[in-house]
């Protein structure tokens, strides 16, 4: 029995690797387009009318941002953000002290609206979270104060 199960596992593995060398299994074709644009934008205008359709977005303070007031590190800030709006599409974050402000884009399509990630921040300044619901945007910001060497001043 051992024989033929190796036999099997050969013959099987071989067919693959076969079709990949051959083309005929593409992986690339199964994954999402990447926002190149949008993280590649140097202003938050740009970069949300490249990932998201518009760069006009209305006031909600139904999008909760917790951040810390003071971070005394850049390279690692935690940043939580929910929303109580119905129906939200995604969640887009920015940092608008960055040179590149888009920091991650999160489409949720029927998820709970919520997401907890760690962002780099270079300076001081806001961290703009912009919520898509019923297809409009939505944002809130918080500022973040960013300190250099961990001093807290």
């Amino acid at each position: 029995m051992n024989r033929r199960t190796l036999l099997k596992r050969t013959l099987a593995v071989s067919a693959v690797s076969v079709a990949a060398s051959a083309g005929l299994l593409a992986p690339g074709q199964a994954l999402a387009a990447y926002p190149t644009a949008a993280f590649e934008a140097k202003d938050s205008a740009a970069a949300l009318s490249a990932a998201l359709g518009s760069g006009s977005f209305e006031h909600s303070d139904d999008i909760k941002i917790k951040a810390p007031d003071i971070a005394e590190n850049g390279s690692v800030v935690p940043v939580t953000i929910s929303s109580s709006l119905a129906g939200v599409e995604s969640i887009s974050l920015l940092s608008e002290s960055n040179n590149s402000p888009m920091v991650a884009s999160f489409n949720l399509n029927g998820s709970q609206a919520f997401i907890s990630t760690r962002i780099k921040m270079g300076k001081t300044g806001n961290v703009l979270a912009v919520v898509k619901s019923g297809g409009k945007l939505y944002a809130n910001k918080k500022e973040v104060k960013v300190t250099i060497g961990g001093c807290g001043g």
